[in-house]
């Protein structure tokens, strides 16, 4: 079965737009940098490897989610699916989902286009039965799917609490986009990260390996190549922190001492403790989850949870329009 870009979509990173939206970032009164500029070659690997950490609850228990409930999750979405894997990395979280729900079609959607070809090409060696087709995009902004993917029964999947990188009011949207983007016979398979210890948020985002201090600070080297900045890595530092007030983990990357960084037609003075604030992860309450989804348009089916109630993988349909 063919691994395909298709031809009319462009690398989702090749714009001038990408120079602009990280001027407009860096120069800000509070620095920033879209989360979506972690995930390159490298940052998909570093990634990969947070996944496998003790701290980094979300995956494992995810995981265990899925091996203890799904029949009943199989029986919720039904077999011959187009399974749409948003931000689908190594593949593997979808793949643990193929012998139960028997996709007639298999879209992963990444922005680091050549780390998910690799993925997807080992992936069609496990299961060549089914269709499967690669692409190349930025949906954190729009959804805009190609032709090549089937139009019937549209399943979405978004696991890994990868919606908390949103605001509340951009997730709105995002998930409003998604609706719009399904068929009333397909649904929405999402991962939510719920509220708990602050302890055990602040480890899962700043482990003692200093793999995700890696992951933040490699995004600085993305950054140089998109701009042609001149960021000094061993200038900066990781931080990662549950902000309870906001309801959300953290990440920024603080300057070491006072510094500039140029890039072609402009430049950023940072003192010395200033920081670029380069990702949230909001967690949710179960309530405020479904709600949300509600809100977006989507009536929800299943929801199901760990016995710590820690994080929830939840099953939505399409509210009749």
């Amino acid at each position: 079965m063919p691994i395909t870009r298709p031809a009319d979509v462009p690398h989702p990173l090749a714009s001038p737009a990408v120079g602009a939206e990280l001027q407009q970032g860096l120069l800000a009164t509070h620095a920033h940098v879209s989360p979506k500029f972690l995930y390159d070659a490298l940052g998909s690997k570093l990634f990969e490897a947070i996944c496998e950490l003790p701290e980094y609850y979300p995956t494992r228990t995810e995981a265990a989610i899925v091996a203890r409930y799904g029949a009943e999750i199989a029986r919720a979405i039904g077999p011959g699916a187009t399974l749409i894997d948003l931000g689908a990395g190594n593949c593997a979280k979808a793949a643990a989902l193929f012998p139960l729900l028997h996709p007639a079609q298999y879209v992963a959607v990444d922005i680091s286009y050549d780390f998910l070809h690799e993925a997807i090409g080992r992936l069609q060696q496990r299961f060549p039965h089914i269709e499967m087709t690669g692409l190349g995009l930025d949906f954190s902004q729009q959804l805009v799917l190609p032709a090549v993917v089937r139009p019937e029964r549209r399943v979405f999947f978004y696991p890994g609490s990868s919606i908390g990188n949103f605001t509340p009011d951009e997730a709105l949207a995002f998930l409003q986009r998604v609706r719009a983007a399904s068929d009333e016979a397909g649904g929405l398979l999402i991962g939510i990260d719920l509220v708990k210890d602050t302890a055990l948020l602040d480890a899962a985002y700043d482990d003692a390996l200093g793999v995700t201090a890696a992951f933040n600070l490699n995004l600085l080297r993305h950054v140089n190549r998109l701009l042609g900045s001149d960021f000094a890595v061993p200038q900066w530092r990781h931080l990662g922190y549950y902000n309870a007030q906001e309801q959300r983990v953290e990440m920024h990357l603080e300057a070491r001492e006072a510094l500039t960084v140029r890039w072609p037609g402009g430049a950023r003075q940072f003192a010395k403790r200033e920081a670029i604030h380069t990702e949230n992860s909001y967690k949710y309450r179960l309530p405020q989850a479904l709600g949300l989804l509600e809100q977006a348009g989507f009536g929800t089916v299943h929801a199901w949870t760990d016995p710590d109630q820690w994080f929830a993988l939840i099953y939505a349909r399409p509210l009749a329009r």
